[in-house]
C-alpha cells in the first residue's frame, strides 16, 4: 500500500515543501512508493511558489521544489492522508484543533529525528534566514521518517 503523507509548516512556502521534495527524492532512491504533498496551516501564499531563497539552497542540494504550489490545509486532508507530519509544536497545536475522529496520525517531523538530537522542531527560515540549517534538519528527519516506514 501506498503511503500518503502531507507535510505542513506555517505558510507552506519554505519547510513544508522542502520536507515534501526531500522526501520525494530519497524515497524514490530508495525505491519506496509514497504519495507526497504539502501545506500550510496559513493560507497566506496560497498558489504560490516556495520562497526563492529556500529553492536555491534547496536546489544547490539536488532538490526541485519549482512545481509546488502552497495551499491551505484542510478538514478533508485529514481523510486524504494516512500521516500529517508537522515541522513545529504551534502546528501541530493547529492540526491537533482540526483534527476530526479517525483522521489521519499526526507527528512531527522532529519525532524522526535521530534519539539524542535535542530537535524539537524545524526552524523557520523565513524568519531565521538559516535555509541550509534547516535543510539540515530535513534530511536527517527524511531519513528518519523513510526508515520508520521501512520497519
Amino acid at each position: 500500500m501506498t503511503q500518503r503523507i502531507l507535510f505542513v509548516c506555517l505558510g507552506n512556502i519554505c519547510r513544508s515543501p522542502s520536507a515534501e521534495g526531500v522526501v520525494r527524492v530519497k524515497a524514490a532512491q530508495r525505491g519506496v512508493n509514497l504519495n507526497l504533498d504539502s501545506a500550510g496551516t496559513g493560507g497566506w501564499h496560497a498558489g504560490e511558489p516556495p520562497y526563492g531563497p529556500m529553492q536555491k539552497a534547496a536546489k544547490a542540494r539536488g532538490y526541485d521544489l519549482s512545481g509546488l504550489r502552497a495551499r491551505e490545509v484542510t478538514e478533508g486532508d485529514f481523510g486524504a492522508f494516512d500521516l500529517i507530519v508537522a515541522m513545529d509544536a504551534d502546528n501541530m497545536a493547529n492540526l491537533r484543533r482540526m483534527q476530526p475522529e479517525g483522521g489521519a496520525e499526526v507527528r512531527l517531523f522532529t519525532d524522526y529525528a535521530p534519539e539524542g538530537s535535542g530537535w524539537t522542531e524545524v526552524p523557520d527560515p523565513y524568519y531565521t534566514r538559516d535555509f541550509d540549517g534547516t535543510l539540515d534538519h530535513v534530511e536527517v528527519c527524511a531519513d528518519g521518517l523513510l526508515d520508520a516506514l521501512s520497519r
